[in-house]
């Protein structure tokens, strides 16, 4: 494969990938190269010293502003896939799980269905970490009802972590950490304990965290080592 067409694997055009080879900003087995045309393996070339995947296995995380939609598309509202260059939206690239439209942070998205099936399923119990603020003080009362399982109207969530960080009267702080994801569940349990959310952002799927260098809007391609460390967690892949 030529080297400009491996880079354009990462969703840049052609004429993209060539200056990105022009700046120097790829290597090959370590070494950079200026030439667009040399014969490599995608596995031998690093963009910005990031790893490239082999073709048809995309993994990209977003971190999502508010008032953007978890979708692929929408006639009215910008989506995480609004936020890819042309190239990459041209993929059949879908998110794993959903974000409310008003919740902020990590969005994983992918063409590898086995693993977005996987990390999604109640079967598998993948982690999720969010960092919730909200209305009034919690205290070790509230961390002994998520852990025994906040009762809600129609199920009742299963155990989750529920870490403080800042307690006040005008509001607290807190992380917590669930392995299900039902329909406005975070949201959902704070209220059932008397204290509504003001904001939530998710900052962690299994073994994947959001790149703190990473601003509202911006995406970057995983890395091979974070990739493979999310199908290992799935079993998808041998460690």
């Amino acid at each position: 494969m030529r080297l400009d067409k491996a880079v354009a694997l990462t969703g840049l055009t052609r004429s993209e990938a060539r200056r990105a080879i022009a700046a120097g900003r790829v290597r090959v087995d370590g070494r950079p190269v200026r030439d667009a045309a040399m014969q490599v393996q995608p596995e031998q070339v690093r963009v910005n010293g990031v790893q490239l995947e082999e073709p048809g296995a995309l993994y990209i995380m977003v971190n999502k502003p508010a008032g953007v939609l978890t979708a692929t598309e929408d006639r009215r509202l910008p989506t995480v896939v609004d936020l890819l260059p042309p190239a990459l939206r041209r993929r059949d690239l879908g998110p794993v799980g959903r974000l409310d439209r008003d919740v902020t942070g990590l969005v994983l998205l992918t063409t590898d269905g086995q693993l977005a099936h996987r990390l999604i399923s109640p079967k598998w119990k993948a982690e999720k970490l969010y960092r919730a603020r909200c209305e009034g003080m919690l205290t070790e009362r509230e961390v002994e009802a998520f852990a025994s399982g906040v009762v809600l109207s129609d199920f009742t969530a299963r155990p989750a972590r529920l870490v403080l960080l800042e307690t006040g009267d005008d509001g607290s702080t807190a992380d917590v950490a669930l392995t299900e994801g039902k329909f406005h569940q975070v949201k959902r349990m704070f209220a059932a304990v008397g204290h509504p959310l003001t904001g939530l952002e998710r900052l962690r799927i299994g073994c994947l965290s959001l790149d703190p260098a990473l601003g509202p809007g911006a995406w970057r391609h995983l890395t091979g080592d974070e990739a493979r460390a999310l199908r290992r967690m799935c079993e998808l892949e041998e460690g």
